[in-house]
């Protein structure tokens, strides 16, 4: 009894003299601290995240990690990662967020956590701008190019089983059968329909109709909720004065439109 006495009261006193800020999370004050805010982002996934003709790094991600160093007063410093390694740069504590085409998952969520999503990324079908199709009915009877086994294949047999579906074997030949007229139509994701009209500026191709939508979110170390929730201001933020709607036109072609929080 008297061990457990003086045991208590040593736990106390180590409480008692401990400042409460150490048991809570602390990133964003770190961040504030040190003047700089570390962000894992691609440089080699278009229009996400890539490296432009003039050695700069450019695309969505970047303008995000941009933005969200200025509204913090910050400076940023872009940390290039890949796919495999960027949850893990938050992780080890190399990076303080991770802005990098990152979907949500089940398995992600128990390791990092996330923001409010910031952009979509779409399965999508793109056309000429003479080519009225708005919905999956106004598919019926015109020719959309897929990839054969892609999710886009599977996804357009599901959804407009009326559009004529020429499937070739591989991306590029997909996207020559569109651009050399052959169909009306090409399925494909967010990222290439990026590169397709940052290549062809002249090119007159919007996006038709939605197939998928797994939009993207911030990584976030796991338990910094002061982070979460100032990321998660700025990010509503955006969306509120227009910025997300204008970044997302610029890479993607289309407004972010009605993002989950």
């Amino acid at each position: 009894m008297k061990i457990q006495t003086v045991l208590a009261s040593f736990i106390g006193a180590l409480i008692s003299i401990t400042p409460l800020s150490a048991f809570a999370d602390d990133g964003l004050s770190k961040i504030l601290e040190r003047k700089v805010i570390r962000v894992a982002v691609p440089n080699d996934y278009p229009p996400y995240g890539f490296v432009g003709s003039d050695m700069a790094p450019k695309g969505i991600d970047i303008e995000m990690a941009a933005l969200i160093a200025n509204k913090l007063g910050v400076k940023l410093e872009l940390i290039p990662v890949t796919a495999p390694n960027r949850v893990a740069y938050l992780q080890s504590g190399k990076a303080d967020l991770t802005i990098s085409s990152l979907g949500k998952t089940a398995e992600r969520a128990k390791v990092i956590d996330y923001s409010i999503a910031y952009v979509p990324f779409y399965d999508a079908i793109y056309g000429r701008k003479d080519v009225q199709a708005k919905t999956f009915e106004e598919l019926k009877g015109k020719t959309i190019a897929v990839t054969r086994g892609s999710m886009q294949d599977d996804e357009l047999q599901r959804l407009a089983p009326g559009a004529i579906v020429k499937r070739f074997e591989d991306n590029n030949a997909t996207l020559q059968a569109f651009l050399s007229g052959q169909t009306q139509m090409f399925a494909t994701g967010t990222g290439v329909a990026g590169a397709i009209m940052r290549k062809n500026p002249d090119l007159a191709m919007d996006l038709k109709v939605i197939l998928a939508n797994a939009p993207c979110y911030v990584g976030i170390p796991k338990g910094e909720k002061q982070l979460v929730n100032r990321i998660n201001q700025i990010i509503r933020e955006a969306k509120k004065d227009g910025t997300l709607d204008k970044i997302s036109q610029k890479w993607l072609g289309t407004p972010a439109g009605d993002l989950p929080e």
